[in-house]
């Protein structure tokens, strides 16, 4: 995957996140798009990382579900508690 200047304000933001790591890669392919980035596992950060964008990506709008998809799904962690009772594949 490229860096195309349509993802710069994603892959910026991406870069912000604690726990990601490394190159963002980005594609895009007929009518779709990907992000892929690594997550560092050792960080004390990275299973909140992967509880709070699991909620947003997949659940942020409140009224039709979003065309995205993000492993694993989690419900939005600051109601909840912490990613080892809610994650859910």
């Amino acid at each position: 995957m490229s860096e195309d200047s349509e993802f710069i304000a994603l892959t910026t933001l991406l870069n912000r996140i604690p726990a990601i790591k490394g190159r963002i890669g980005t594609g895009r392919d007929d009518a779709a798009w990907s992000v892929k980035f690594v997550i560092d596992i050792s960080d004390p950060l990275a299973w909140r990382v992967v509880q709070e964008l699991g909620h947003v990506l997949n659940y942020l709008s409140l009224t039709e579900r979003l065309p995205t998809v993000f492993m694993p799904v989690s419900p939005p962690p600051y109601l909840n508690g912490g990613p080892a009772d809610f994650l859910c594949g």
